[in-house]
């Protein structure tokens, strides 16, 4: 076996090999520009756009001197969201290079479980940092103690500090997952499968983001996560040890759970509670969207998707089954080499009669 030698040649620049990688880099140095143009009076106004959360509406709650600062969407958003989609850009690669390589390189995994590791740690830190900092905004809101609050006084339009930059970032990651897949050289194989998911996450956040239903949106995504995490925790812990397995059956317990819970919600807060409301009608000064066409669109894509995930998971366990049902051996295979070998015993080697010479057949061979 020979020495494989080390080579110290760079990429050419701006090839596709150095952009790859020293994309974290590229990309820290254009999120340094905006951070920059923050000291500079000419620059401040056009910087603030893209770092701080935007449309600030001031309300007095009990006098003049108590005042609660309160958000709503807008076109400025999409600046603060390509923003902090570079920040998610440069979080995957730290995550990546300081955390996931080194379990790599003493794990040593194949390529298949290299690509799933790194998949599960990333998502499995998004997702429990999402689980964590939404739970914190629906005990500080009181949504899961008043579920009545998902309808009421609809449209929502008026946003927390909290749950507009919750929703903010949730989109800036969801789109920095784009360019990753460029940037981690995915398979082509794989990328319709991740362009599926990463498309209805984004469709789903800005659907509810914009349409102001974002208690609502706050409260699926929260439950989903949950599921999600658990998911990618029992796969990391797969890997580590293949027999530990507990994890995937309470996932797929939770899993069809979950999906039942968000259809229960989705038709509770906008089948009833919405068809239900006075304020009927499009109104784009007050963002109010509830009409019937609206509904049911809304009510059809949760669905479908629901539907589609629900498909997918059906598959999944059918496909584990199978693969297990193959791999144990069937009970028959024992006991007929078994009596096979008996008869090995009594006929001879190989199976062949010992006593064919002295057969009457034989020895008529023999006479002619």
């Amino acid at each position: 076996m020979g020495i494989r030698k080390k080579t110290n040649k760079n990429p050419p620049v701006m090839s596709h090999e150095f952009v790859i990688q020293n994309h974290a880099d590229i990309v820290s140095c254009v999120a340094m520009v905006f951070l920059l143009g923050l000291m500079f009076e000419v620059t401040s106004k056009f910087a603030v756009l893209f770092i701080t959360v935007q449309y600030n509406v001031t309300i007095s709650s009990n006098g003049p001197e108590e005042t609660v600062n309160h958000f709503h969407h807008g076109i400025k958003d999409m600046a603060t969201i390509f923003f902090y989609m570079l920040v998610a850009i440069i979080m995957h690669a730290i995550i990546q290079e300081y955390v996931l390589d080194k379990i790599n390189r003493k794990k040593h995994f194949s390529k298949t479980k290299h690509s799933k590791f790194n998949e599960s740690g990333q998502l499995s830190t998004f997702y429990f940092f999402s689980f964590v900092w939404g739970a914190r905004i629906l005990l500080s809101e009181n949504l899961l103690s008043n579920p009545v609050s998902l309808w009421e006084e609809y449209p929502h339009s008026l946003m927390p500090f909290q749950m507009k930059f919750y929703f903010i970032c949730q989109l800036g990651y969801w789109l920095h997952a784009l360019p990753e897949l460029y940037f981690q050289k995915t398979k082509k194989e794989d990328i319709p499968r991740q362009l599926v998911y990463i498309v209805l996450y984004l469709a789903h956040i800005a659907g509810a983001y914009i349409l102001n239903l974002n208690r609502l949106g706050l409260v699926l995504l929260v439950l989903h996560y949950f599921v999600e995490l658990l998911f990618h925790v029992s796969r990391l812990v797969y890997f580590s040890n293949e027999n530990r397995q507990m994890g995937f059956r309470i996932w797929a317990v939770l899993f069809v759970l979950g999906r039942l819970l968000t259809l229960s919600l989705s038709v509770l807060t906008v089948g009833f509670g919405l068809a239900n409301a006075e304020n009927q009608g499009i109104d784009l000064a007050t963002g109010n969207f509830n009409i019937l066409f609206i509904r049911i669109t809304v009510l059809a894509a949760i669905c479908l998707t629901q539907a589609f995930m629900m498909w997918k998971f059906i598959n999944f366990q059918l496909r584990r089954w199978r693969e297990h049902a193959q791999s144990q051996p069937t009970k028959k295979k024992p006991v007929s080499s078994k009596n096979k070998t008996k008869k090995d015993k009594v006929n001879g080697v190989n199976g062949v009669n010992s006593h064919a010479a002295d057969s009457p057949k034989a020895k008529k061979e023999k006479s002619s």
